[in-house]
């Protein structure tokens, strides 16, 4: 009994481990991995080839410290822009610090809204109701005048705005641009939040073909130069370079610690030579299946991407919204993997939770080498909140021979219209969401108790 047991253990033994192999052969793909041993140390395994894509190329570029640095400020000068667009939405000067809490994610806030605002007084000025015990917080008078100062710069270069549009309008090939693209990059050009009715509708060189699309009406042939061309003609004459160096050659600033590898210094020679149809010419059709068609293609988009990049204030703008812009450039390419693949001309940081790409050669240590009246005014800005706590002492008022930060009277507050007392614009109540935080009229029965209390005072003065 024993015996046949044990026999039809060993057969249902041996008959699973013929099903495992012939199901191993039947199957290769699902075979163990092999490890290497004694018995077959001399078997070659083979490895796969590393991927190298636009992702892989970001991660493994150069890192320009300074420009990232600079990237992360501004970060944080967009969320008090942001921040200080809000409030002045608002029917009332002032808003609870309660309220401003809830925009948190709005404007893209990782921290305590209070912390946030507590650690720029140059910017944000913050008092206690008097009252409800509450903070309300507004916009200091420095920042506010900077503001307007902005808005001025602006109306000022307007002409130099229209010119920046005629370019744009004769860059893209069928001559005509989105409004919405445009809206995207109003900050990039300079232009007022109101551009579509003050400046679109002013000027007749713009005409709009339907709601959203807008095309030029007289092209200025004089506007018709590319910045690099202004940079090639100095090295063509300062220099003494032959034209056939710098006939098409870009500036090339590569970051610090760049390593060039083997055979790169020829290619690049080779591609500051190749010809390439110009961002403002459009009598040649390149083809890319053509001898060389690809690589002048894609030249031809550097060309494009660096003349836009010129046309800005800031000589920066965000790759996700230059991806507007493609079709209207005809640019059917990938944008970020053709920026990664010319790190002396552009560099892309992602500092800030975007990918902005900056122009070189308009940067160095860090700041613009040639500045204009709208980016010295932004500078300002920047320079107001690196600050942060410094010199905050001159901004407390004194009161019993003690600095007292909270529970004040601002003198700043005189700066707003108001009726009678600047307190009675705080005293609104927060159970109606329909209305603003700090822009309530006062009741009958207040005004009663105001009236009384004033005459209370005269009596006693007069005692």
């Amino acid at each position: 009994m024993l015996g046949s047991l044990f026999d039809f253990h060993n057969i249902r033994a041996y008959e699973c481990l013929r099903m495992g192999v012939l199901q191993r052969v039947s199957s290769p793909s699902q075979k163990a991995p092999l490890e290497f041993g004694p018995f077959n140390m001399n078997i070659q395994k083979r490895w796969k080839k590393p991927v190298v894509s636009a992702q892989t190329r970001l991660e493994d570029r150069t890192r320009d410290l300074k420009l990232d640095r600079l990237m992360s400020r501004l970060r944080k000068l967009k969320i008090v822009l942001k921040l200080q667009e809000m409030i002045s939405k608002r029917k009332g000067p002032f808003v609870s610090v309660q309220r401003l809490s809830r925009w948190k994610n709005i404007v893209g806030l990782n921290v305590a809204m209070g912390l946030f605002l507590h650690k720029y007084p140059h910017i944000f000025k913050i008092s206690t109701h008097p009252r409800r015990g509450s903070l309300c917080c507004y916009i200091t008078q420095k920042m506010a005048d900077l503001i307007e100062e902005e808005a001025k710069a602006i109306k000022e270069s307007e002409l130099i705005t229209v010119q920046r549009l005629k370019k744009l309008l004769m860059i893209s090939t069928n001559g005509t641009l989105h409004i919405h693209a445009l809206r995207l990059i109003r900050r990039e050009l300079g232009l007022p939040e109101d551009f579509r009715d003050s400046i679109l509708a002013k000027y007749d060189d713009f005409k709009l073909v339907n709601l959203e699309i807008i095309a030029l009406a007289n092209s200025d042939e004089s506007l018709a130069v590319a910045e690099v061309e202004k940079w090639r003609e100095e090295e063509y004459r300062v220099k003494w370079l032959s034209e056939f160096e710098t006939k098409y050659a870009f500036q090339i600033h590569f970051p610090t610690g760049y390593k060039i590898e083997k055979g790169s210094r020829e290619k690049l020679k080779n591609w500051q030579r190749l010809p390439y149809l110009k961002p403002y010419e459009k009598k040649e059709i390149v083809r890319i299946r053509t001898c060389g068609g690809v690589e002048r293609f894609e030249k031809r988009a550097v060309g494009i991407l660096h003349e836009f990049l010129s046309i800005t204030v800031e000589k920066m703008v965000e790759i996700e919204r230059l991806s507007h812009f493609r079709k209207d450039f005809n640019m059917e390419i990938n944008v970020r993997e053709l920026l990664l693949k010319h790190p002396g001309v552009f560099y892309i940081s992602t500092k800030g939770s975007t990918q902005t790409v900056f122009l070189r050669e308009a940067y160095s240590k860090g700041c613009m080498i040639n500045p204009n009246p709208i980016s010295t005014v932004r500078r300002k800005m920047l320079d107001l909140l690196l600050l942060g706590c410094k010199n905050s002492r001159e901004l407390r008022h004194p009161k019993d021979g003690k600095d007292t930060p909270q529970n004040i009277v601002d003198n700043d507050i005189e700066r707003f219209p108001r009726e009678g007392d600047w307190v009675i614009p705080l005293l609104e109540s927060s159970d109606d969401p329909n209305h603003s935080d700090m822009s309530v009229d006062m009741t009958k029965e207040e005004e009663l108790d105001r009236n009384y209390e004033t005459r209370n005072l005269c009596i006693e003065k007069d005692e």
